[in-house]
């Protein structure tokens, strides 16, 4: 499985940004899809996600701004609004596969989104 992440960029803070994620390979039956982001001094933290059920979690701190949604089996967005500086980082696309009773992460390359103030 590999992932591919584009739509990072720079906005003004308040301004909106939507990223996609396209994976290659089969996802059927992936536990999770979702969004992780990573800034140069914390480590990687979930942003948004979707569970095998369909429900949705998110950080605190996007709650209300950020949307996570899937389009096609294979392809899922990001759509970030009322953006703030803080929201500046490098954003993962991620899957969960269960195989074999094993929980696999795969990771798309990053995008870079910066957030100016």
């Amino acid at each position: 499985v590999q992932l591919q992440a584009s739509g990072g960029g720079t906005v003004q803070a308040g301004g909106s940004l939507t990223l996609s994620c396209a994976a290659s390979g089969n996802i059927f039956g992936a536990k999770a899809i979702g969004w992780y982001r990573q800034t140069a001094t914390e480590r990687r933290e979930l942003a948004a996600l979707i569970i095998e059920s369909g429900h949705t979690k998110y950080a605190d701190s996007v709650k209300g701004r950020f949307d996570i949604s899937r389009d096609s089996a294979n392809t899922w967005t990001l759509q970030m609004s009322c953006l703030k500086p803080e929201d500046t980082a490098v954003y993962y696309c991620n899957v969960k596969l269960g195989i074999d009773l094993t929980l696999y992460d795969y990771w798309g390359q990053g995008t870079l989104v910066t957030v100016s103030s």
